[in-house]
């Protein structure tokens, strides 16, 4: 039960990160609903990969270190991942 704390961050922290980078990219925009889901999906990969590379950060507990890892890899997850699916979707509508 501990370590679903964790994890609830990453992800409304990825839906947080998910919507920063729409309104910042506006071009790469999904809608808010769209930002959300996309920042959900990378919060969660975001700090999964984080704890699969050893970051200290990311270690699963409910200490400090742990939910600022928590944060920063949901966080940056989601923005990351709606940057990618964005411009994957600007690429194939130019193709059409």
């Amino acid at each position: 039960m501990g370590n679903i704390i964790p994890v609830i961050i990453q992800l409304v922290c990825g839906a947080l990160g998910g919507n920063a980078a729409g309104s910042l990219m506006k071009k790469l925009s999904l809608g808010t609903l769209g930002n959300s889901i996309v920042g959900i999906i990378g919060g969660g990969l975001g700090g999964q990969l984080l704890g699969m590379l050893g970051v200290g950060l990311s270690g699963g507990g409910t200490d400090i270190g742990s939910i600022i890892g928590s944060i920063a890899g949901g966080g940056v997850g989601g923005g990351v991942l709606l940057a990618i699916i964005a411009a994957i979707k600007e690429a194939l509508a130019k193709n059409k």
